[in-house]
Order: structure tokens, then sequence, then C-alpha cells
């Protein structure tokens, strides 16, 4: 990998129909986890999960639109612009708003290498 890798956010690779755009695994990001989410108005399947099982600390940065997300059940509104870091162990889940929500997800483990999921990864120059 050279010195930069540069890409437009709508030209990187995704998963589950266009809603996960794969960042880090297109950019060559190796120490972190880096996906962009594109969550369409009325969509209720992003799934409630936590880390506890494997410690990854997350921060969601909503980059458009709108949000609400529901920690350790207590709901937050997220309007643009807005960072949210989620400790491992803590239960959320994310709603967009009327217009959607484009959501920047950033996850590691601290103190960790970094392992990407098989289904994050994405075949170099595909």
């Amino acid at each position: 990998m050279g010195a930069y890798t540069h890409k437009r956010i709508d030209d990187l690779a995704s998963i589950h129909d266009g809603l996960v755009k794969l960042a880090a695994a297109e950019l060559g990001v190796e120490s972190f986890g880096l996906q962009v989410l594109d969550l369409p108005p009325g969509f209720e399947h992003y799934p409630e999960h936590d880390h506890a099982a494997d410690g990854q600390e997350e921060v969601y940065v909503l980059i458009r639109g709108a949000a609400e997300c529901t920690v350790a059940g207590e709901r937050l509104v997220l309007a643009e612009g807005e960072l949210l870091r989620v400790a491992p162990e803590a239960r959320r889940t994310l709603r967009p708003g009327p217009e959607g929500a484009r959501v920047l997800a950033i996850g590691c483990v601290p103190g960790a290498a970094y392992e990407r999921p098989a289904d994050f990864r994405v075949e170099v120059g595909a």
C-alpha cells in the first residue's frame, strides 16, 4: 500500500445492499474498523448488539441526517456533526431520522491488534 489512499464514500465497496460501506478495507486501514452506514428513512433493521465478548469500543459520527441511538436503555438523539462513544458492554442500536442518516462507525479493541471480520474484507484492487 502506498503513502495514502483517497476515495469517495459513494465509490466504496459495500455490503448489505449498500447500507454498509467498507471504508477501512477500501482504504487499507489495518489498525481499526471503519465503516460508513447509510440508513434510509424508516430503517428498523440495525441490530441491537454489544461487544462484551470481543471488547470492541465504538464511536459513531453522524455525518448527515439525524439518528436516534439507544445505549444501555437510554435514548439519545444525534444531530449532524455529533459523536457518540459506546463502551463494549453497552447494548446499542441505531434508528435513522426522517431524512435517513449517514453514520461513520469506528471500532477497535483497546490495546489489541485489530482483526477485520471476514464479511468486512474486500479483494485488493476490487
